[in-house]
C-alpha cells in the first residue's frame, strides 16, 4: 500500500528517496510479525509442542512383582470348577500339589506364571478350551533373608518384597565399626548349587562422594528368600 501511494503521488515518475524506502521496509517487517509464518513467503515453522509424556524418563521404574516363597498360602480358583478351588500351602521345597496338574513349582515365581502353568497342565483334560485359572496370595511368610557378620544386629529378617542390599543392611542396624564393606558377599542357593555374589558396599555407603547423580547404571542387588548377606 505504501508503494501504491507513492506511485499515485508522482504519476509513476517520482523515485522515492532512500529514507522512504527504509521506512517502507520497516513498516512491512513490523506488519509481517502480526501474521502467520506463511505471510510474505516466510518458511520458518513453529516447533511442535512435545507432549508431557514424551519428555518423561524412558525407563520408569516399575514396581517389583512379588515372588512366592516357601510357607506362603495360595488361593487357586478354576473358573466353572468349584471342586477345583483350593487353598494350598507352598512346601519347604517350594512346590505344592494340585488336582489334574500334579506338582507345581511355586517358589521364586509370581502368581501369574503359576496360574498359566496350572491352566496349561489341566488343559489336557478338556476337549474344549480349558477354563481360566486365578492364583492369589492368601497369606505370606514374606521374603526371609539373613544378615551376618560385622553388623549391629545380625540375624534373620522378613520383608514383604525383595529388599536391596542397602535396605537389608539398614534392617540389621547398619555396619559395625570394623566392618570390611569392600568384601561383602551374598550367599545364594540355586538349583545348580550355592553361589557367591560379591557386592560393592563401600562405594554405595560413601553416597554422593563416589556416586554420580542420575540413574544407576547397575541396579542394586536384591535378596531373595533364603539369601545370606555376609559383612566380614
Amino acid at each position: 500500500m505504501i508503494f501504491a501511494n507513492l506511485s499515485a503521488r508522482s504519476g509513476g515518475a517520482w523515485r522515492p528517496s532512500g529514507r522512504i524506502i527504509r521506512n517502507a521496509v520497516t513498516v512491512i517487517a513490523v506488519a509481517a510479525t502480526g501474521f502467520g509464518p506463511g505471510v510474505l513467503g516466510l518458511t520458518a515453522q513453529a516447533k511442535p509442542k512435545v507432549p508431557a509424556q514424551a519428555v518423561a524418563p524412558a525407563a520408569a521404574a516399575a514396581p517389583a512383582r512379588y515372588s512366592v516363597n516357601a510357607g506362603d498360602q495360595l488361593d487357586v480358583f478354576v473358573w466353572g470348577e468349584e471342586r477345583m478351588q483350593r487353598q494350598v500351602l507352598v512346601q519347604p521345597d517350594g512346590t505344592f500339589a494340585f488336582p489334574l496338574a500334579g506338582t507345581i513349582k511355586a517358589a521364586g515365581r509370581n502368581v501369574s506364571d503359576i496360574a498359566d502353568e496350572i491352566r496349561e497342565r489341566i488343559s489336557l483334560n478338556y476337549t474344549s478350551a480349558p477354563p481360566d485359572v486365578t492364583v492369589s496370595v492368601r497369606e505370606t511368610d514374606g521374603t526371609r533373608f539373613y544378615v551376618v557378620g560385622k553388623v549391629r544386629t545380625p540375624g534373620s529378617f522378613t520383608s514383604g518384597t525383595r529388599p536391596n542390599i542397602l535396605q537389608a543392611l539398614s534392617m540389621a542396624g547398619g555396619t559395625d565399626e570394623f566392618a570390611d564393606v569392600g568384601n561383602a558377599v551374598i550367599l545364594r542357593q540355586t538349583p545348580q548349587g550355592q553361589v557367591v555374589e560379591p557386592v560393592r558396599l563401600s562405594k554405595l555407603l560413601k553416597g554422593g562422594r563416589s556416586l554420580e547423580a542420575g540413574v544407576l547404571s547397575t541396579p542394586l542387588p536384591t535378596l531373595a528368600s533364603g539369601d545370606v548377606l555376609v559383612i566380614p
